[in-house]
């Protein structure tokens, strides 16, 4: 059994995995040879750009699967992977939106492209290294590893898909991965873990966007309309942001220095049509209650309202009681047991009954 999986049960023999060149998807490639999986290692390079780690990542990919014994392949998805994920990145920020680019890279890319590629090459399946589960019947579970777990990632797969996806360390906490790294001495064992975005890696955001859009100043508000500072265009700042704008604050004098006294104000809002960021602070910044648009089930769904369950509003955030109401055919309403801060329109909300993953859809306010 593969992370959790009951692949094994359909006669799975050939697999195709998505390589990255880190210890993950290493470990991966030696745990389905270890268990007698006719396994091809799959690079796919997506972007170009100084600063980008993808030829170093190929060759210790290349390196794990030569020292390995299997058969390693290169595709290359570059042009997809700017229409799909970047342009779609610059577009949501443009509107005023925190976009979500790993969701969309998976979607579109690791189970979009690769997934159709392997399958339409005679594979039974394909792999990678996320930390999450998927069991015969098309499920996706919450990793072991609750601090690793990427199911909020890849919420918008499908019943189908999941029956011929494989997370071989899904039932694995983020340590025993590298002790078996180790222990297969794999040539990555102790290769940092990748940051960033999706396959473009650790990059300076601000520069990635103000290289695309530019600055377009404006006004910052509080939550009564009036003008406190200024900012340098809306895209630069996210829901719980509280640098990066300039405010007047008041004058006075301490150790006989005159100073600008500003409260800690946290951007909650934007105005795109006034080109207005919004921000508060104490209980302004805090809310329980918000809607949820383009929602995917996994399976057939939930049938019955109002529905109890758990939600996560962003990667590696606690999971919270909440109550869904069916508003209409389209949207949700999602009431929070409790106030939390830096709900950001535009980002996932991801549902959970326990360690099963129901789906998930994006943020409205």
């Amino acid at each position: 059994m593969i992370g959790g999986s009951m692949l094994g049960a359909l006669k799975v023999k050939r697999v195709a995995l998505g390589m990255s060149g880190g210890v993950d998807s290493s470990v991966c490639a030696a745990l389905l040879k270890e268990q007698g999986y006719d396994v091809t290692g799959v690079f796919m390079e997506c972007w170009r750009a100084p600063g980008c780690r993808a030829e170093e990542d190929r060759k210790d990919a290349l390196a794990v699967a030569l020292q390995l014994g299997i058969p390693f392949e290169v595709l290359d998805f570059k042009d997809a992977y700017k229409q799909k994920v970047v342009e779609y990145f610059f577009a949501e920020y443009e509107a005023g939106r925190t976009p979500n680019p790993d969701v969309m890279c998976n979607k579109e890319i690791k189970f979009g492209l690769f997934y159709d590629w392997a399958l339409s090459h005679g594979f039974d399946a394909v792999a990678t290294g996320h930390y999450a589960q998927s069991v015969l019947d098309g499920r996706l579970l919450r990793s072991k590893d609750e601090k690793k777990d990427q199911t909020y990632f890849l919420y918008l797969l499908h019943e189908e898909q999941l029956k011929h996806i494989l997370f071989p360390v899904g039932h694995l906490e983020k340590h025993e991965v590298r002790a078996l790294a180790e222990k297969y001495a794999l040539p990555v064992a102790s290769k940092p873990d990748s940051q960033g975005i999706c396959f473009i890696g650790e990059i300076n955001v601000h520069n990635f966007l103000r290289d695309r859009l530019g600055e377009n100043p404006g006004e910052v508000v509080n939550t009564s309309g009036e003008v406190i500072g200024e900012h340098k265009g809306l895209w630069f700042y996210t829901i719980g942001q509280r640098h990066g704008f300039t405010l007047k604050g008041k004058i006075r004098k301490e150790n006989n220095e005159w100073k600008h006294i500003v409260p800690p104000f946290y951007v909650i809002g934007k105005d795109v049509g006034k080109n207005q960021l919004i921000v508060g602070f104490g209980e302004e910044t805090y809310r329980n209650t918000f809607y949820v648009q383009h929602m995917h089930w996994i399976g057939d769904g939930q049938s019955e309202f109002p529905h109890a369950c758990t939600v996560r509003i962003r990667h590696g955030g606690k999971l919270l009681p909440c109550l869904m109401q069916l508003k209409d055919a389209q949207v949700y309403e999602i009431t929070l047991s409790e106030k939390v801060q830096g709900i950001a329109e535009g980002q996932s909300a991801v549902f959970y009954e326990h360690h099963l993953c129901l789906g998930g859809g994006v943020i409205s306010l």
